[in-house]
């Protein structure tokens, strides 16, 4: 999985006043849960543009005053006016623990369905996965090349070696729906005959 690099320092007080007087200096206050115990510290804005503005997944390597540390993002918080970032919670990942992330699904290949005038209903655009650092994927493939007019795709088609869905095995990744201009094609009419 990509990982993207922010630099942070210390805080020291964690009151009201100082978290006000950082967020009025560009500054972002910030939590790293998961260790022994919370990291408190703070960093510049716009180092999280390219974590928060995405549809992708990314881990975050977090340099505070020198010390690595690899986490995730847990949970972010938006000023309801202006939607500046007001707050950000990370948490440390481990390389032996589990965690559980919503991962990107990507489709790939031309449905049939489609191409016969079905509309394509893509319902679950991430899925929660559960997976070691080492095994979390940038992103899960789906093919829907071979998806006729009133076929899913279900989660468990989608399975692999290196994670667990955290699904139940009837969920719909992907389906294509009948609509009004829908033709059938001919290996189809030629399945509805026998």
């Amino acid at each position: 999985m990509k990982s993207i690099t922010i630099k942070g320092s210390k805080r020291e007080s964690v009151g009201k006043v100082a978290t006000k007087a950082l967020r009025n200096a560009g500054m972002v206050p910030c939590v790293i849960y998961g260790g022994e115990q919370p990291i408190h510290f703070s960093a510049e804005e716009k180092a999280f543009k390219n974590l928060v503005y995405t549809p992708n997944v990314y881990t975050a390597s977090i340099n505070v005053d020198g010390q690595k540390i690899s986490a995730i993002l847990q949970d972010i918080q938006f000023h309801p006016v202006t939607d500046k970032i007001l707050h950000v919670d990370f948490y440390q990942l481990f390389d032996d623990r589990e965690i559980t992330m919503n991962i990107p699904v990507k489709l790939t290949g031309t449905s049939p369905g489609v191409l016969n005038g079905g509309s394509l209903r893509f319902t679950n655009r991430k899925l929660k996965v559960k997976a070691t650092p080492a095994n979390l994927p940038d992103f899960i493939t789906a093919d829907i090349s071979k998806l006729k007019i009133g076929n899913k795709l279900f989660v468990t088609s989608l399975k692999s070696d290196d994670y667990t869905f955290m699904h139940p095995d009837n969920t719909v990744v992907v389906q294509v729906r009948t609509s009004r201009n829908a033709t059938v094609s001919e290996e189809d009419e030629a399945e509805a005959a026998e």
